[in-house]
């Protein structure tokens, strides 16, 4: 009885900072006028990582859901939402994110340049949020929603849309183009 106490106890002891929520808030002197916040919510429970973007009338939020391998980004000043397929290839996973996160904070930019990607925003709402899963569900129900594919091979210099950028603590780049996110 006693072994089966102790192992119960130590089995809770190193699984429960695996299935842990945490924040980690980092000061993103990039953003225009040098001032904002933004902090990282990994939840390993649900596969589930939050991006918050603190930054007056340029703030966002950005959730990835690791399940359904959708993304979404909430725009605050134009009060809509941006749906994504995740590019694994570009977009790290949830274990890679959490150690990048852990070793970017209080360091700022550095090392190498961020990786980024390129989406042309739909003008057609997306009707139908469940398909993108519950997190993206309760996100962005009540706000317009649109659907964005990536663009490869993109460049911003060449491109002639206006796009809204996601910088993601200086290690993932993410640019929405369209009619849909100019200012």
């Amino acid at each position: 009885m006693k072994f089966t106490i102790v192992f119960a106890g130590l089995l809770g002891a190193f699984l429960t900072p695996a299935f842990a929520d945490y924040n980690i808030n980092v000061s993103d002197e990039d953003n225009s006028g040098g001032s904002g916040q933004q902090s990282v919510s990994i939840n390993n429970e649900h596969n589930v990582a939050n991006v918050d973007n603190n930054n007056g009338w340029g703030s966002w939020n950005s959730l990835w859901d690791y399940e359904t391998g959708f993304a979404v980004t909430r725009l605050f000043h134009k009060k809509v939402c941006i749906v994504h397929k995740m590019n694994k290839e570009v977009m790290p996973s949830l274990q890679a994110l959490d150690a990048l996160v852990k070793e970017k904070k209080g360091k700022g930019p550095g090392g190498p340049p961020p990786k980024g990607l390129m989406y042309s925003v739909s003008h057609n709402k997306v009707n139908d949020l469940d398909k993108f899963g519950k997190s993206i569900v309760t996100m962005c129900r009540g706000v317009p929603t649109y659907m964005a594919e990536e663009i490869q091979g993109a460049s911003l210099i060449l491109y002639s849309e206006k796009c809204f950028i996601t910088n993601i603590l200086w290690i993932l780049n993410i640019s929405f183009c369209g009619e849909t996110v100019e200012y």
